[in-house]
């Protein structure tokens, strides 16, 4: 081991002492209380609470046991991201072919289109891309549509691997092209006896097989797509089942459908209907250094994307952030945020970050380390970009729905973090003394699920001010 990291561990450790005589580590009542009532031991928890800009914790309760943080571990990508990429990073993808368009706007040869890593390449944003090149006047396309998706080394991604639920927008894996987060929106619409439903974006020559029926309910069940069922292949999207009236209109997002295979669909389908001509054959591969630059699409800068992310607990999007730190490599990802840390002067010896983005189980980080990078980021240039990316309490995002009447309604920005056997939530809470305090509270117990009454009262003491 580095005579460097040696030091660093030593150094962590020797503080032990000190930092635990200045931090409490009873549980506030109401928090044990919320606890107790969930069948979540006290052992399976780690919290930290700290004002923002002191040195030490105010109350810290197994801050130094590893835990899964769900996607608590999107902090570490996005705030890596916002300092390494910078917040006016964009992404590029470019059309371009290997010869140009004669004077009637006909590409005898290939057209290339090239990706690389953009997290927000959309059903919208491709089509003014196209609607572009048409307006520079090509008109048909005779060879082929290659997709270069070479920014990113392959990843052997399977989207049951995780739960089972391939046809989930968050199990997506990242591609150097990905294109609408690799997912169609369903509309549904009760109509008669039966449902509606509008598909976008739809590749060409794909065929939507409805089979679901309208039944009466007295109201809408929280967890109605479970009723459903959608079958995906190359041509094809089957749903069938019984969705209630009481739902009226309703969004069904699906994934399933190969990237590749949807992007290169899409594509086709908006070319014929902008006018162009092609025959829709399409493969994968790199673009010629000789190739010709047509037209280009800019990303939204890195400070939106990050905004999305967190707010919504974008899986795909992060993992497509991370890899960008590492120049498409995994690998060199994960030694781009450990640098980045570094250069920070924080070591976290138990930090696993996997994937990037916290949808795994191998995940781990603890709380005072969590709390601590939090702190760094409170004093670093990009504080404001990752706070304002963060959900604000019982207004947006996902605690939009998880914390109505709320006394701090509005006063804390935090992330949150879920999986099955994971709850956890982290960021900023402004005190009704104008005090702003960092908070870390991660659950990793089968009844995690229930741990929600316990953010809630942590979250109120600290808002009060209240003792222990």
């Amino acid at each position: 081991m580095p005579r460097l990291l040696l030091s660093l561990i030593s150094g962590w450790l020797l503080l032990t002492p000190a930092i635990e005589a200045e931090a409490d580590s009873r549980l506030p009542t109401a928090v044990a209380a919320a606890l107790k009532a969930a069948e979540i031991p006290s052992r399976v928890v780690g919290i930290v609470v700290q004002e923002a800009d002191a040195r030490r914790p105010r109350l810290a309760v197994n801050a130094r046991q590893p835990l899964n943080p769900a996607s608590l571990m999107k902090l570490f990508t996005t705030s890596a991201a916002l300092e390494r990429l910078g917040p006016a990073f964009t992404f590029r993808t470019e059309v371009l072919a290997d010869a140009p368009p004669d004077a009637a706007g006909v590409l005898a040869g290939n057209l290339y289109l090239r990706g690389s890593g953009d997290p927000k390449l959309t059903h919208d944003r491709l089509w003014l891309l196209l609607r572009e090149l048409r307006g520079r006047g090509l008109k048909e396309i005779r060879g082929e549509l290659v997709l270069d998706r070479t920014a990113f080394a392959p990843v052997d991604h399977d989207p049951a691997a995780f739960d089972g639920q391939p046809l989930r927008p968050y199990n997506v894996g990242p591609d150097a092209l990905l294109f609408n987060f690799a997912a169609m929106t369903l509309t549904l619409i009760p109509e008669n006896g039966g449902v509606r439903v509008l598909a976008e974006p739809q590749p060409a020559d794909f065929t939507l097989v409805n089979r679901l029926r309208a039944v009466e309910a007295r109201r809408c069940p929280g967890e109605w797509r479970e009723a459903l069922t959608a079958t995906i292949s190359a041509r094809q999207l089957t749903l069938a089942g019984d969705y209630p009236r009481a739902c009226g209109e309703k969004r069904w997002h699906l994934a399933g459908l190969p990237n590749e295979e949807l992007l290169a669909g899409v594509f086709t389908r908006l070319w014929r209907e902008l006018g162009g001509g092609f025959s829709g054959r399409w493969r994968d591969g790199a673009t010629p250094a000789h190739a010709t630059l047509l037209a280009a699409s800019e990303s939204p800068p890195v400070a939106s994307l990050v905004r999305d992310i967190n707010k919504f607990s974008n899986n795909v999007m992060a993992r497509q952030l991370y890899l960008k730190l590492g120049a498409g490599e995994t690998a060199q990802a994960e030694a781009a945020v450990r640098e980045w840390l570094a250069g920070k002067g924080l070591d976290f010896p138990e930090l696993v970050l996997d994937n990037g983005a916290g949808l795994s189980r191998e995940a781990r980080i603890c709380a005072e380390h969590l709390a601590q990078l939090l702190a760094a980021v409170w004093k670093s240039p990009i504080m404001p970009e990752l706070v304002a990316s963060l959900p604000i309490v019982a207004v947006d995002g996902t605690t939009k729905k998880r914390y109505n009447g709320v006394a701090y309604a509005g006063q804390a920005h935090l992330k949150t973090g879920s999986l099955d056997g994971v709850r956890g939530i982290a960021g900023y809470l402004l005190d009704r003394a104008g005090k702003r305090w960092i908070v870390v509270f991660m659950v990793n117990h089968p009844n995690a699920g229930a741990a929600q009454p316990a953010f809630d009262a942590l979250l109120d003491w600290v808002w009060r001010g209240q003792s222990l």
